[in-house]
């Protein structure tokens, strides 16, 4: 295998420019994701190709988000969790309607199909678990009414994230077999979640915590442990035709109440974050540049106009349920991009005969236009673990 194919050589890449741009993203006082999304597309396959193999990086990234969503379940309680979700539930479902309203709009007055301008509308309902929670301050996620509000939008979109996904597989079926399709993966969903939940806190009672009471000294058996419950019950929601970031999650909920809780999150914490830096690059290098050129327009309509959009929504959305004012504008702050959730959405559509590769291309530059937009706007200005300033600098 020649050098530069090499995983070995690939991250020295990746990790010896990330540092790179981090420092010189300090110096400049920007936020660091941006930096590694322009390294991905400097040292892509659309640049100066030097990382070829962006699959494998892209499939080694996905370890980041499942810690991730783990490490966000291990904060929750799972009755914190049910009434967090009850109180807001209206107002995730009513941004969505607005948000996916303007991607369809925005999409249209450019010329692009019913279907593929509905894609756009889609894409555009969800915001990023990866910004909105890597973003956030312990002290905030933890203990602060703000990272509870955000928490729970950001679930109920994955959940909604879970079932456009679900809706666009059974559109490879046609006539009365796309109904009958459609119903049939929603109604496995609905069985799935709560088996999913069920296998996990009997193996958790019956399992882990036994171990976990019996080695709890033996921090090496902890760490593993950890891994192996957090990885193996992701696998486990996957087999069941759930995502693997939603059995991540259920993973960590089952585990939050006990008392080894604290010592796992701080324990992976740095591996997540050696995870999360391949996936924004693997975003950056997956940017075909030279279909990205025949859309820039448009992309740049979607992406500024949701980063103008959303703040307001979210704002006028928490304002008229009874949050303060500067919850509400944080909050919409903090959920003014588009997701990762978007871009997975719009390469399953490809396989749709009514979409096209530009509107694809679109919404992933949107996104990242939003990702870099939103990560520099918050790091400005809100408190995050990776802020440039010492008076906002939070973890």
């Amino acid at each position: 295998m020649p050098e530069q194919q090499s995983i070995v050589f690939s991250l020295f890449l990746i990790f010896t420019g990330a540092a790179l741009v981090a420092t010189l993203a300090l110096y400049a006082r920007q936020a660091l994701i941006m930096g590694y999304i322009v390294l991905g597309i400097a040292l892509g396959p659309w640049g100066l190709a030097w990382v070829a193999d962006t699959g494998l990086i892209t499939d080694i990234a996905q370890v980041g988000i499942i810690f991730l969503l783990f490490l966000l379940g291990l904060t929750l309680s799972p009755r914190k969790l049910a009434l967090l979700l009850g109180e807001t539930t209206l107002v995730t479902l009513i941004t969505s309607v607005v948000f996916c309203a303007a991607g369809w709009l925005i999409a249209r007055a450019f010329g692009f199909s019913t279907a593929e301008s509905l894609l756009a509308g889609v894409a555009a309902m969800f915001s990023s678990t990866i910004l909105g929670i890597k973003l956030l301050p312990t002290t905030v996620l933890h203990h602060r009414r703000t990272g509870e509000v955000i928490i729970s939008v950001l679930l109920l979109q994955d959940m909604i994230a879970i079932i456009v996904m679900l809706v666009l597989h059974g559109m490879g079926s046609s006539g009365g077999e796309l109904i009958n399709t459609i119903l049939l993966d929603i109604g496995s969903l609905l069985l799935a979640l709560p088996a999913m939940i069920g296998i996990a806190y009997v193996l958790e009672r019956q399992v882990l915590l036994r171990l976990l009471q019996k080695f709890d000294r033996v921090q090496e058996f902890v760490f593993l442990l950890a891994l192996a419950w957090c990885l193996g019950i992701a696998q486990l929601a996957h087999t069941l035709g759930l995502s693997y970031e939603i059995g991540a999650f259920i993973a960590g909920i089952t585990v939050a109440t006990s008392p080894i809780a604290l010592f796992i999150a701080e324990s992976l914490k740095p591996l997540r974050d050696f995870f999360l830096v391949l996936f924004f690059f693997a975003l950056g290098a997956s940017l075909n540049l030279d279909i990205v050129r025949q859309v820039v327009w448009p992309a740049l309509a979607l992406g500024f106009s949701l980063l103008a959009l959303k703040p307001l929504v979210y704002r006028l959305a928490f304002g008229s349920v009874a949050e303060t004012s500067d919850l509400a504008w944080e909050t919409g702050w903090r959920l003014g991009q588009m997701s990762e959730f978007s871009l997975l959405i719009t390469f399953l559509a490809l396989h749709n005969p009514y979409i096209g590769n530009e509107v694809v291309f679109m919404i992933q530059l949107a996104t990242l236009i939003t990702f870099m937009g939103s990560s520099t706007i918050i790091v400005l200005n809100y408190p995050t673990p990776v802020a440039v300033s010492d008076r906002l600098r939070r973890d």
